[in-house]
């Protein structure tokens, strides 16, 4: 364009020139001063062009530096950000190797200790015979077809070396919108038949032979790998796990039990580790020290199977216990018989004092729902709610839904 303009200028200037030589000196002069002033105007203009081709170049340079340290700073915040990223990857890396380490020191423990027990317990004579079968209920009538205590015994430690032993999972709602918060875990064994053995019926057996904290943690490491598939879907959804009063006390496993936690501290706002009330109270210093480890950890604490309501609260409290399950039944009858300090609809307001949350077990109809909402408890577990469930070990990821009563995970019903 500005070569344009300048040839146009030169071309109407020379012919300008022209014709005022042609009107004074006549045609000869006019030609060659025409001709000169061209080629001077042409040089004029040349200069102008070369001078504005400088001004774009210059611009064009310009623009490509810029271009190129925006270009430099992208690609070094890309580099910074595959730097955090392998750092991110090797962190996560190193700690899911931790877990596994963990895991595999626990299970090898775990195993060497069935082992020498197994060893140990063999001859029919290992059984205690201060255990006394039930004389009525399940355990008693499931014993009774095995015709003695040291057949139960066999059949215990068959399922358990043959790893039948399932999760069963229920859920526990909050009221009064009746949405899945937790599951409770727990263990069935099953005899060689597929016949389904409750805790009823074996835990007695099970623990004079010392095999209930082999049962307690195959339970544990199927409610951490429960968890892992849970969280991958949602962190709003917790599992209760229980553990017997023989592992708590167990000298030799509840060490490395606490090593494995220590390694799953991610898990510490899911899971909640279930100790009956009678363990609680019978656990002595060493057993009030492991549960105020586990505390430590960031894992909170429950009791269950509560006959007293008369409970030292801020103990509790400072032990690790956040939550308290009560049967319904005692709740809607008043709580006189449990010996509780106060009425059923202080309760709520006694335990919150002492940061504790109030979860009703075993509720079976809508009445007693209304009853407890009369009572502003927390949460609710029972067969209204569902029932406890199989978890199969080839189930996918489960899809969880917070609406959901009942559970969610994928399950088989037991035979």
């Amino acid at each position: 364009m500005t070569r344009l303009l300048i040839n146009l200028t030169c071309f109407f200037g020379c012919a300008f020139i022209g014709a005022s030589m042609v009107l004074f000196t006549g045609w000869p002069l006019a030609v060659v001063a025409a001709g000169l002033c061209f080629l001077a105007t042409q040089h004029v203009g040349a200069g102008f062009a070369r001078r504005g081709d400088k001004r774009a170049v210059a611009r064009e340079f310009s623009q490509i530096r810029k271009m190129t340290m925006e270009f430099q700073g992208q690609l070094d915040e890309v580099r910074d950000r595959v730097g955090a990223l392998d750092g991110l990857i090797d962190e996560r890396t190193n700690a899911q190797s931790r877990k596994i380490v963990a895991e595999l020191k626990v299970l090898e423990s775990l195993m060497r200790e069935f082992a020498g027990r197994i060893s140990r317990s063999a001859a029919p004579a290992a059984l205690p015979a201060s255990v006394a079968a039930p004389a009525t209920g399940p355990a008693s009538a499931y014993l009774r077809s095995f015709g003695n205590k040291n057949e139960l015994l066999e059949t215990i430690r068959a399922s358990l070396e043959e790893n039948r032993v399932d999760l069963y999972l229920q859920p526990t709602v909050s009221l009064p919108q009746r949405k899945l918060r937790y599951y409770e875990a727990l263990s069935r064994l099953r005899d060689a038949g597929g016949q389904v053995i409750m805790p009823a019926q074996y835990i007695n057996v099970a623990a004079a032979a010392g095999l209930m904290s082999v049962v307690d943690n195959l339970l544990l490491f199927r409610c951490v790998q429960v968890l892992r598939r849970l969280a991958t879907k949602t962190r709003e959804i917790g599992i209760f796990c229980n553990i017997s009063a023989a592992t708590l006390s167990d000298a030799e496993f509840f060490p490395q039990f606490l090593e494995y936690m220590a390694a799953n501290k991610d898990l510490s706002g899911l899971i909640i580790f279930e100790f009956s009330q009678d363990t609680v109270l019978n656990a002595g210093n060493a057993g009030e020290r492991n549960l105020a480890r586990l505390s430590d950890m960031g894992f909170a604490l429950s009791m269950d199977h509560v006959e007293t309501l008369a409970l030292d609260f801020v103990r509790l409290k400072g032990i690790g216990f956040r939550f308290l399950k009560v049967r319904a039944e005692t709740l809607v009858a008043g709580m006189g018989g449990a010996g509780a300090a106060v009425a059923a609809e202080d309760f709520k307001k006694l335990l919150s004092r002492h940061g504790l949350d109030l979860i009703a077990e075993r509720v079976e109809d809508e009445k007693t729902v209304l009853q407890l909402l009369d009572y502003a408890v927390d949460y609710a577990q029972g067969y209204l709610f569902g029932e406890p469930r199989a978890v199969r070990d080839d189930s996918a990821r489960p899809a969880v839904s917070m609406t959901e009563t009942a559970p969610v995970i994928p399950f088989k019903r037991a035979s």
